[in-house]
């Protein structure tokens, strides 16, 4: 991301301003800054860090744990597969090495802990859509059409 794009640092001044008086306001500003940009980068982890009075490592610390924020932009489609233990009870990972195949370098397919789709796994999630009920056939699907 950096800050060489035109408003761009206002844009991240604006997201940081917008959480500022919220307890626990770290998180829902990365969300947001993940949003915006696709990333969170070093140069915004930075100036979240000194808006909230932290340590660059404290804030890159969250970041590195959560597998949702991004050091670089990836704009590729991304499919969430639910691999938590009911999914994969319903058999997630025999479809797995199919979906793969139908990724490619073209869509980004992501294991998730938890969908919520406990009982009609195995799921997965595109944008905000989850789909439940899973086979190899709709897998490829999805994934072909993300």
């Amino acid at each position: 991301m950096g800050f060489d794009v035109m408003g761009t640092e206002e844009k991240l001044t604006e997201i940081i301003a917008a959480h500022r008086g919220r307890e626990g306001p770290l998180l829902p500003i990365l969300n947001d800054v993940q949003a915006a940009f696709g990333c969170v980068d070093p140069a915004a982890e930075r100036a979240i860090a000194l808006a909230l009075n932290l340590s660059r490592a404290e804030v890159h610390g969250v970041v590195s744990f959560y597998h949702d924020f991004r050091e670089a932009p990836d704009m590729r489609p991304e499919v969430q597969l639910c691999g938590a233990e009911a999914c994969q009870a319903r058999g997630v990972e025999t479809l797995v090495s199919a979906a793969e195949a139908a990724a490619g370098d073209r869509v980004r397919l992501s294991k998730v802990y938890c969908l919520g789709l406990c009982s009609v796994g195995p799921a997965a999630r595109v944008g905000d859509t989850v789909h439940a009920r899973l086979n190899q056939t709709a897998l490829v699907a999805l994934v072909e059409n993300a």
